[in-house]
Order: C-alpha cells, then sequence, then structure tokens
C-alpha cells in the first residue's frame, strides 16, 4: 500500500478556525490517503528543534517553522506545505500527480505585490522578491537542496533567503499552475474555479475581512465542517 500524501499545514493561535477549515476541506477531497500535520512552534520549540528569536515583523507563528518540512518528513519522498489560510476546492492528488520529482521544490511562482500596508489582524504587510512562493510548496525532501534545510539552518538562515528559496538553485524549483495558490484579491475571480483558494490578505475569520472574494465558499466550507462534528 502506497504511503499517504503528506501535508504539513502551518497553525497559529491566532487563526485556529482556519487551519481546521484547511484541513477539513484537504480530507473531504483527496482521492488518495493524506496525513495532514500541523507545524506549531511550541512543539518544535519543546522539541529543540526551534529558537529563533521572535521576529516583529513575522506575520504568523509558521513565518520561518514551514522550512522545517523537509526535515519533518524524515527528507524522504514528497511533502507538501500551505499556509493555513488555504482553502482546498480540488483534490490534492491531482496536484501531486504534476509534480516534477526532478526539482528540489515546485510552488506557485507569483509575482505579487500587494497595493495594502496591513494584512490579517493589522500586520504590517511586507512586499519582497519572490512574495507568496513559499505559502505553498512541494518539496522533495530528499533532494540535496532540501536535506540542507536542517534546524540549525532554518533557526539561522535570513529571511530573505529563506522565503526567496536561496537554498536551491534557480533550475532546481519548479513551477506549478496559479490555480493551485489563487490569492484572493490579487488573482481576480473568474469562471474557474481555483484548486485552492489563498486568502493571503485576511480571511472571513477576521472581521475586517469577512466579505472578501471566496469568503462565501469558506463560510460553506466552515459551516459543512460544524454540521459533520454535530
Amino acid at each position: 500500500m502506497s504511503e499517504p500524501i503528506r501535508v504539513f499545514v502551518g497553525w497559529d493561535a491566532r487563526e485556529t478556525i482556519a487551519f481546521d477549515v484547511c484541513r477539513y476541506s484537504l480530507l473531504r477531497r483527496s482521492s488518495a490517503k493524506i496525513d495532514v500535520r500541523p507545524i506549531r512552534l511550541q512543539d518544535l520549540r519543546n522539541e529543540g528543534l526551534y529558537w529563533r528569536d521572535d521576529d516583529p515583523l513575522a506575520s504568523t507563528e509558521f513565518t520561518y517553522s514551514r522550512f522545517l518540512t523537509p526535515y519533518l518528513a524524515g527528507f524522504r519522498g514528497l511533502a507538501v506545505y500551505c499556509d493555513c489560510d488555504f482553502l482546498w476546492l480540488d483534490d490534492i492528488a491531482a496536484l501531486a500527480s504534476q509534480i516534477d520529482e526532478a526539482m528540489a521544490v515546485s510552488c506557485v511562482q507569483h509575482d505579487y505585490t500587494p497595493s495594502e500596508t496591513t494584512k490579517m489582524d493589522g500586520r504590517v504587510q511586507s512586499v519582497y522578491p519572490r512574495k507568496n512562493w513559499s505559502s505553498l510548496m512541494v518539496f522533495n525532501a530528499g533532494h540535496p537542496a532540501c536535506r540542507a534545510l536542517t534546524p540549525e539552518l532554518v533557526n539561522t538562515a535570513e529571511p530573505a533567503f529563506l522565503h526567496r528559496m536561496g537554498w536551491a538553485a534557480d533550475p532546481e524549483i519548479g513551477s506549478l499552475d496559479p490555480r493551485w495558490n489563487w490569492l484572493e484579491g490579487w488573482s481576480g475571480r473568474g469562471a474557474t474555479t481555483p484548486g485552492a483558494v489563498h486568502f493571503t490578505r485576511g480571511g472571513p475569520w477576521f472581521e475586517q475581512w469577512g466579505d472578501v472574494d471566496y469568503a462565501d465558499l469558506w463560510l460553506a466550507e466552515l459551516d459543512s465542517m460544524q454540521k459533520g462534528r454535530s
């Protein structure tokens, strides 16, 4: 029996409901076995895997810990990482089937320059090259470039080096169809349903972002999840 698709999702105490809906949407639509695991910062600190000082510019608890995904995957096989503010509307197995395993990592290579100065619950909206590339990453965890992402490197490397994927050569970074990381408020709302909507500015679990594109789909997913629990 083949192993399940391992999906590591960033977890933040301010966005627990976003994580729950993201996980539910992944499990609900997957045609393959998947293993969804939260990346919880305090757990990593308790295990001695994360010791960076808190960064006032970090917008989430998983700003840097996401790069431990290959390590947490045992430096083997494919391992998917996504932020918790994703709503999956298509089968993640379809995404996994499109990965070129010769690549160290694959992502949607956005050219994203947000106009807002704040996001989420008032956090600073930083602008930098390759922004949002690291919000969805499919790692070939056994690739030498990924094996370099040890706890020591993740805890000491400059933020730009991590998020701009300086740890991989450009020819080792594969490109994914934009539908798998559809940026709400940037990518638009067309006739075709995205594979995964990313509420990168803030989603309807934040009061000030209750009327964003695709909020209706996220709220419907939340309702379905809650009814399933009752």
